[in-house]
């Protein structure tokens, strides 16, 4: 079976509601619906790049290290999937800090890749992306619970 094409999937993001604790985003679901006419199959670790002033063209790539094994992901038409992203927690109240000394970035958006299935440009449903040290820990695609 074909791999999900970019312009077959909508993606989403939102707070995961389990997350580190602190002020930041913490962790996020990204999730994939296929919005085509025909199955296709998702598998991999994407990468994330925080999407600077909103815009791809100034992407800041974060180092990613992914946990769990890659298995492929079959979406039905309608069908979803998600990956976990969650990041070194922002500490503090207002513009928080980070416990490593480093500056805290903030995205309105970030870009997800999935390997053959393009990059996707996304903002939360619910604040911005907020993170330090410029890593975070990702999981592989998932079939996601209805």
């Amino acid at each position: 079976m074909a791999t999900c094409a970019a312009k077959s999937l909508k993606v989403t993001a939102r707070q995961a509601a389990e997350r580190p604790t602190g002020t930041g985003t913490g962790a996020a679901i990204v999730t994939f619906t296929n919005v085509s006419g025909r199955a296709c199959v998702l598998k991999g670790h994407p990468s994330v790049a925080g999407a600077g002033n909103g815009s791809p063209a100034h992407n800041s790539p974060l180092a990613v290290t992914p946990v769990g094994p890659a298995v492929p992901v079959t979406l039905a038409p309608g069908g979803r999937a998600g990956v976990k992203l969650t990041f070194v927690q922002v500490q503090g109240e207002a513009d928080g800090y980070c416990v490593s000394g480093a500056k805290p970035s903030v995205y309105p958006t970030i870009v997800v890749g999935l390997p053959g299935s393009g990059a996707h440009q996304v903002a939360l449903d619910d604040g911005q992306f907020a993170e330090c040290d410029n890593t975070v820990t990702v999981t592989a695609v998932a079939a996601a619970k209805s």
